[in-house]
């Protein structure tokens, strides 16, 4: 397959694996990987970079016409946590680079959007259980709003320019590849890294939070899945739920200890407590599962596991 597919965002928690996993299917000098910043090595080695501001619509557009880009997934933004110290900035960075990219498909210069929205989206008000496809979406967070409004812009530039813009409803993803970027799900990283280097773990999120939780593999899985998919079964053009598991600290530390036994937790709540209560508990994703065929493999004992041994094997 020689479709030319621009990541934004490569360096990310993401859109690191993403660029690798792409360059499998699609052959490495097929996917351009860019970010603000230089990634590893195995990223930089394995095809072609740009460092690339998003702001800059110029910028990106002389990158897209100079490898005749097609395909473009818009990883680049502003996480939870971070965007509640600096709003501005992150409105700014999770909305104008999704215009840009807007304008460009509705100008016909790139033929298809993966863009990734969140759970950020629901709010307090939201069902907190088996919350539905569709539900009241009143965010807290500056992270929900910029993602509540990006979905209501794809989906008008499928309806009005008839964009092929694709969308899924990350909930919190763990990876051992790389280190935690500024989430509120990003506890059930870093107690994996801690669990390893120290033995214990202190949360800053309170016993009995559950929250929905993915496997970096399986976000992988549905992010390639979704933009395979044919055209006709994507019926939702704002983003799909997107679900595997549901777990609170406790149960992620009960997990860790059948490999660990020593293992010990202590709770200290900060302001990320506040956004995780806002939050679904669960996730109903049969819409995604009927559709366009969606299905995880990792539960949270496959992954503990998958994420120990990889670990171990990583930083010792």
């Amino acid at each position: 397959m020689n479709t030319k597919i621009l990541i934004i965002g490569a360096c990310g928690q993401i859109g690191s694996e993403l660029t690798l996993a792409l360059r499998t299917i699609y052959g490495d000098s097929n996917v351009i990987a860019s970010d603000i910043r230089e990634g590893n090595d195995e990223l930089m080695n394995s095809g072609p970079f740009e460092i690339l501001d998003v702001t800059d619509k110029i910028a990106l557009e002389s990158i897209i016409r100079k490898y005749q880009i097609e395909e473009v997934y818009l990883m680049a933004a502003m996480l939870s946590a971070t965007a509640e110290k600096f709003p501005e900035k992150a409105w700014q960075l999770n909305m104008n680079s999704l215009l840009s990219i807007l304008d460009f498909a509705k100008d016909g210069l790139i033929k298809k959007i993966f863009w990734p929205s969140s759970i950020a989206v629901f709010g307090p008000t939201t069902p907190r259980e088996n919350t539905p496809q569709q539900t009241v979406t009143e965010p807290t967070t500056v992270y929900g709003i910029s993602k509540l409004a990006g979905e209501r812009w794809c989906e008008y530039y499928f309806n009005n320019y008839d964009v092929d813009v694709r969308s899924i409803r990350y909930p919190g993803l763990i990876s051992w590849k790389t280190n935690p970027g500024g989430g509120t799900t990003d506890y059930a990283v870093d107690i994996y890294h801690q669990a390893i280097q120290k033995g214990s773990y202190e949360c800053f999120l309170s016993e009995g939070t559950i929250l929905p939780m993915m496997y970096m593999d399986d976000a992988i899985k549905a992010t390639i899945g979704i933009m395979q998919a044919d055209k006709a079964n994507i019926k939702e053009r704002s983003s799909y739920n997107l679900a595997a598991i549901s777990f609170a600290p406790e149960e992620v530390t009960a997990a860790i200890k059948k490999h660990i036994p020593e293992f010990t937790i202590s709770y200290d709540p900060d302001f990320r407590q506040k956004i995780a209560d806002s939050w679904p508990q669960s996730i109903d994703d049969a819409k995604a599962r009927s559709d366009w065929g969606w299905k995880h493999e990792f539960d949270l004992a496959s992954m503990t596991k998958a994420m120990l041994t990889n670990l171990k094997a990583t930083i010792g």
